[in-house]
């Protein structure tokens, strides 16, 4: 005899991570650092005490152009410093995180590994 549908057990649903969500996307999600880009810029920032442009060129990369629009971008938002100076006739342009750069990418970090977390626990 075959069993109805209403008697057939169903498995039970797996309960779903709870990650707020908001109309722009996850809650605290920092879009400024999670640009692919601009994230490299503060990782490497926050491994060196200082790194020049060339070298952050050469590690991510990437073109004069972009890495200037990305670093700008960061500079304005108070993450990474700059300070430009001359070796003889040679311009040097340095970058350091600062402590909000710092926070920010911490709590970046933070919240990516809940969401990775999250999906691992489904």
């Amino acid at each position: 005899m075959a069993k109805s549908n209403a008697l057939r057990k169903q498995p039970p649903e797996r309960e779903k991570p709870r990650i707020a969500v908001s109309k722009s996307g996850p809650a605290e999600l920092d879009r400024l650092i999670h640009e692919r880009l601009r994230l490299g810029i503060v990782s490497a920032l926050a491994a060196e005490a200082t790194v020049t442009f060339s070298e952050l060129k050469n590690l991510l990369r990437t073109t004069d152009g972009n890495l200037s629009v990305h670093a700008r971008k960061l500079e304005d938002a108070g993450y990474i410093a700059c300070a430009k100076s001359f070796e003889g006739r040679m311009p040097r342009t340095e970058y350091r995180i600062t402590e909000k750069g710092r926070r920010a990418l911490m709590k970046y970090l933070d919240h990516m590994e809940a969401l990775i977390h999250a999906m691992r626990e489904k």
